[in-house]
């Protein structure tokens, strides 16, 4: 069996390596049962986004992203009322207010370097421009009775993931740029195009001292980083919200859960024609599942990802101008939007 893995399917392959690990939902949403098969998949950028469709489907059967498309996630407000970080998600991403020191700062990945990417300063395309569910607070708050404005979203960066086969078989570099643009039929010049690039350059670019970093450009090869790192006996957790979760008041309820301690593995999704995320492991983490409660009800179980040690981070990275702290400290936290992953050793029992 470990012999033939590379040859196996995303789903069989989950459960030949990961047998006692339950899948989480935003991974088992973005399988595709038609590339079961391996056989004729076809990957294609069109007008208003990306078309992802196996051969042996039904027509129009394939996954329709939208490329450039409306940002989503998690949105938090911290503080008293008028002071502290106030960061709220809105159709098209999220604003960050930082109290009364003026007026809202909008904060935006494409274009603009990714918030998770610890290397990057904020720039001023990324303060004003588009906006994105990047949400930063300190480890203090994770505790019953902390109330948080938070909404919860979709995911809107829906590509799916194509068997490993696939993937390897299709340029994933900057020096492929030509062949890739022509292979999803986008035009050199266009926002597909500059995602596309963008995506990529990121992935190659070099993390900060301590982390490693991978993009995983199918399932598998997510699962092979994820265990190399960590081992075999793991868990992947993401965050999960009930559907029709809007604006609201969130409090945090009883049942904080510290996952493992320590060494973990955070995968991102990016934009991209199909599922790529972009993962770095570090030793200096903690992770936590935070149950909460809606004002109206709904529940959610956000994870959260809490760096310990932020003192290799950019000084002018965007979490340290929303939060106003200075790198290396204190622990600098973000929840995980809904289609992001953290993989974390299992507990000994």
């Amino acid at each position: 069996l470990v012999a033939s893995h590379a040859a196996l399917p995303p789903q069989l392959y989950w459960n030949s390596v990961l047998p006692n690990t339950q899948m989480p939902k935003s991974i088992s949403e973005l399988l595709q049962p038609d590339f079961a098969e391996e056989k004729g998949t076809t990957v294609g950028v069109g007008k208003g986004g990306v078309n992802v469709q196996a051969g042996k489907g039904k027509p129009g059967g394939g996954t329709n992203v939208n490329v450039g498309g409306k940002g989503g996630g998690v949105g938090v407000t911290t503080g008293k009322p008028g002071g502290g970080t106030n960061v709220g998600v809105g159709k098209g991403g999220v604003s960050v207010n930082t109290g009364h020191k003026g007026k809202p700062v909008y904060v935006g990945v494409k274009p603009g370097p990714n918030p998770f990417n610890y290397v990057y300063a904020a720039t001023e395309t990324q303060l004003h421009g588009n906006r994105n569910a990047a949400i930063f607070f300190l480890e203090k708050d994770i505790r019953p009775g902390t109330s948080m404005t938070l909404t919860f979203s979709g995911n809107s960066n829906t590509a799916a993931f194509v068997p490993r086969k696939t993937a390897d078989s299709i340029p994933f570099s900057s020096n492929k740029l030509p062949e890739i643009f022509s292979q999803f039929s986008v035009k050199p010049e266009s926002v597909e195009a500059d995602i596309i690039k963008g995506t990529i350059e990121e992935c190659e670019s070099s993390g900060i001292r301590g982390e490693e970093k991978y993009c995983a450009t199918s399932l598998e090869s997510m699962v092979d980083f994820s265990t190399s790192k960590l081992g075999g006996n793991i868990q992947a957790i993401s965050t999960e919200a009930e559907k029709g979760a809007t604006l609201q008041k969130y409090t945090i309820t009883p049942g904080v859960k510290k996952l493992a301690a320590g060494k973990s593995v955070v995968c991102h999704k990016q934009t991209y024609p199909y599922a790529v995320f972009y993962c770095h492991a570090t030793k200096t983490t903690r992770a936590y599942v935070v149950p909460l409660k809606g004002a109206d009800g709904l529940e959610a179980k956000a994870v959260a990802v809490c760096h310990t040690d932020t003192s290799e981070w950019n000084p002018k990275h965007l979490a340290f101008q929303v939060l106003k702290v200075k790198p290396g400290t204190v622990p600098v936290c973000h929840f995980l939007p809904k289609d992001h992953i953290v993989w974390v050793p299992k507990k000994s029992t």
